[in-house]
């Protein structure tokens, strides 16, 4: 059986045909992934166009090529790493260690039971637990000694001080001077005053 010579060579022009469209469609199918997966890699307009360019003129040895010179992170993948380590830190710097011994202290302790570093200071208001960098309670509010809030005039940061130290009895005579204050004295005329200096 003879083949006809025609019909062989109609099938290798399609075949022909065939595998150079599948070429050409894989050729640019992988310029468009380059530039898809440099585009996630990288923010530099230069290094998406050189890659581009490799994959383009160099086909498959060019995408060889890209893949082992591309950058190993996605921006997204960096960004979740950058959030990952400072997640880290944040949780190592938040774990109570004591200052002076650096074991492992907790949040309730006032000093610390290894070395009896002071770990804590109370509030002399409401007796929670401050860090000893506080000067105000987060709880009630309240100054811690020697400390007083911002915009309070002298009278009411000594307020609350003076209520504290005085005894009951001071302020029921602290009650009954102020009335004494306010009563009204007569008062004097000046050339009465003058009058009785001259017949002196």
């Amino acid at each position: 059986m003879t083949l006809d010579p025609n019909l062989l060579s109609s099938i290798f022009l399609g075949l022909s045909a065939w595998g150079g469209a599948f070429i050409a469609a894989l050729w640019l199918s992988l310029i468009i992934w380059t530039y898809r997966d440099i585009k996630s890699r990288g923010k530099d307009p230069i290094i998406r166009f050189l890659a581009v360019l490799v994959v383009g003129v160099l086909f498959l040895p060019g995408i060889v090529i890209y893949l082992i010179l591309r950058p190993p992170y996605t921006l997204e993948e960096e960004y979740q790493h950058t959030l990952e380590e400072e997640a880290l830190l944040r949780s190592i710097e938040e774990a109570n260690t004591c200052p002076g011994c650096g074991r492992h202290a907790r949040d309730d302790w006032l000093v610390c039971p290894h070395c009896h570093t002071k770990q804590k200071k109370p509030c002399h208001h409401c007796g929670y637990l401050m860090d000893l960098a506080w000067n105000l309670c987060p709880h009630c509010g309240t100054p811690a000694p020697g400390m007083r809030r911002e915009g309070d005039s002298m009278d009411e940061a000594l307020q609350p001080l003076a209520l504290n130290l005085r005894p009951p009895e001071v302020d029921q005579d602290y009650e009954d001077l102020q009335d004494v204050e306010e009563l009204e004295l007569p008062a004097l005329e000046f050339d009465s005053l003058t009058e009785g200096e001259g017949e002196s």
